[in-house]
C-alpha cells in the first residue's frame, strides 16, 4: 500500500513539474507567446472589425437607359435609392458601361431597352438586364436583390393602375394573390460577419495550438542534445505524466482565451450569440482537448522551430472549406468529407454554429459532441504513444553515447 501511495505521490509530483516547466517554457519563447496569446486576442478582433459591415453598401453600377422615359427614369431612381446599390453613370451605350466595368469603376451593369416604357403601355412584359462582375458575388447579390425588389414593387403598382378594384383588398390579392414574406433565420442581417467570422473563431483555437505546441516541440529537440521532444530528466520518464502535464498548462492557457474569443468578441461586435452559455462551455472542453492532443500527436512532424509555418498554416483554408460552413457539406467530394474528420475544427464549427447562431442544446448536437470526445480519446493514445518513442529514442540515444564513450575510453 505504501509503496502505491508513493508511486502516486511520485506521479503526481513529476505531472505538476512537467505543467510548470511547460508554463515556463511558453512565457519564455516569443514565438510561442505570439501563437498562443497575440494570434488568438489579434485575429478575431481584425477578421470581425474587416466584415463588421456585415453587408456591401452602395454597390457601384452603371445604367444604360435607351428608353429615357418617365418610367425607366423611376425605376432607375428606385435602384439607386437602395441602399445596397450605388448608380455612379448613366452611360449612353454598352461599350461605354463596360469600359466603366473594365476600369473597376464600377461592379454591374443595368441596361434597360429602348421599348420598356412601350411594352408596359401596351400590356406586354418589360425587359430589364442585369451584368455584374463575377468576381466578387457580394456586387451580383446586391445588384439582382435590389433590381429584383424594385421589379416587383413597380410591376404590382403598375398591374393596380391599369386593373383597378372595387375595394383595397381585392386590388391587394388582384396584385399579389399570394402574399410572400421574407423571414431570416439565425442571421437577421443576412451578413457576411455573422456567417463567417464564428466559425473562423473556431478555426482559431485549433491552429494556434498546432502552431504554438509546434514550435515548442521544435525548440525543444533544437535544445536537446538527441534531438527528441522529451529531454533526459528524472521526471520525465513517465509517457502519462509528461502528456498530462503537458496538456494541462496548454489547456489552463487556452481556458482564458476561449473566454476572449468566443464570448468577449461576439459580443462587442454583436455577432450572434443565442445559445445557452452551459451548453457553450461544455462543448469547449472536448474541442479544447481534442485540439490540445492533436497538437501534440503533430509536433512528432517538427523538427525545428520554423517548421510549423512550412506544415500546417497553408491548411486554414482548406479546413474552412471542409467544415460544411462555407461551401455546402453534401457538395463536399466523400474523400475530402473522411478526410475533414481528422481535424477537430471540422466538427468543432459545425457543432458551435448550430450552438451560437441558431440556439442549438447539446442534445442537437449530439453528434458533433460525440465525434469530438472519440477524437480527444485518439488523439491521447496518439501522443501518448508519440512521446513513449520519445522517450524510448533518448534512452537508445544516451545509450549508444555511453558506449561510444566507453568504447573511445577503452581504446
Amino acid at each position: 500500500m505504501k509503496r502505491m501511495f508513493d508511486f502516486v505521490k511520485d506521479a503526481l509530483r513529476d505531472l505538476f513539474f512537467i505543467w510548470r516547466e511547460e508554463l515556463k517554457s511558453v512565457f519564455k519563447d516569443e514565438g510561442v507567446l505570439i501563437f498562443f496569446f497575440l494570434v488568438p486576442l489579434a485575429y478575431p478582433v481584425l477578421y470581425s472589425f474587416i466584415y463588421n459591415n456585415e453587408v456591401v453598401h452602395e454597390a457601384k453600377l452603371v445604367v444604360v437607359d435607351a428608353d429615357g422615359s418617365p418610367l425607366s427614369r423611376e425605376f432607375i431612381r428606385r435602384v439607386d435609392a437602395a441602399s445596397e446599390v450605388k448608380v455612379v453613370q448613366r452611360a449612353a451605350d454598352m461599350d461605354e458601361a463596360r469600359r466603366w466595368v473594365d476600369s473597376k469603376k464600377a461592379f454591374g451593369i443595368l441596361s434597360l431597352p429602348e421599348s420598356f416604357s412601350r411594352d408596359l403601355h401596351a400590356g406586354r412584359q418589360a425587359t430589364v438586364s442585369l451584368y455584374s462582375d463575377m468576381s466578387a458575388l457580394l456586387y451580383y447579390k446586391a445588384f439582382l436583390l435590389t433590381a429584383t425588389e424594385v421589379s416587383l414593387d413597380m410591376g404590382a403598382e403598375w398591374t393596380a393602375r391599369n386593373h383597378p378594384q372595387s375595394s383595397e383588398q381585392l386590388q391587394a390579392i388582384a396584385v399579389r394573390p399570394i402574399p410572400s414574406e421574407s423571414i431570416v433565420l439565425f442571421n437577421t442581417q443576412n451578413g457576411f460577419a455573422s456567417f463567417l467570422v464564428p466559425a473562423i473563431l473556431v478555426l482559431v483555437i485549433q491552429q494556434t495550438l498546432i502552431l504554438g505546441v509546434g514550435m515548442s516541440g521544435g525548440t525543444a529537440r533544437e535544445r536537446n542534445r538527441f534531438h527528441t521532444l522529451v529531454p533526459l530528466m528524472k521526471h520525465y520518464h513517465g509517457t502519462l505524466r509528461i502528456v498530462a502535464g503537458k496538456s494541462l498548462a496548454y489547456l489552463l492557457l487556452y481556458v482564458f482565451v476561449s473566454l476572449w474569443v468566443f464570448i468577449l468578441v461576439p459580443r462587442f461586435f454583436s455577432l450572434p450569440q443565442i445559445g445557452q452559455p452551459l451548453d457553450a462551455l461544455l462543448f469547449l472542453l472536448p474541442y479544447l482537448l481534442a485540439c490540445i492532443f492533436f497538437a501534440m500527436t503533430l509536433s512528432v512532424f517538427v523538427r525545428d522551430r520554423e517548421s510549423p509555418m512550412l506544415l500546417f498554416v497553408f491548411t486554414s483554408v482548406i479546413l474552412v472549406f471542409i467544415s460544411g460552413i462555407s461551401w455546402p457539406m453534401y457538395a463536399v467530394p466523400p474523400f475530402w468529407k473522411a478526410a475533414g474528420y481528422l481535424f477537430p475544427s471540422t466538427s468543432g464549427i459545425q457543432g458551435f454554429v448550430k450552438i451560437n447562431t441558431m440556439g442549438a442544446t447539446l442534445d442537437d448536437v449530439a453528434h458533433e459532441y460525440r465525434t469530438l470526445w472519440i477524437q480527444t480519446g485518439i488523439y491521447f493514445l496518439a501522443a501518448c504513444a508519440v512521446y513513449r518513442y520519445q522517450i524510448f529514442a533518448s534512452r537508445k540515444r544516451l545509450i549508444a553515447r555511453y558506449r561510444e564513450m566507453k568504447a573511445a575510453s577503452g581504446q
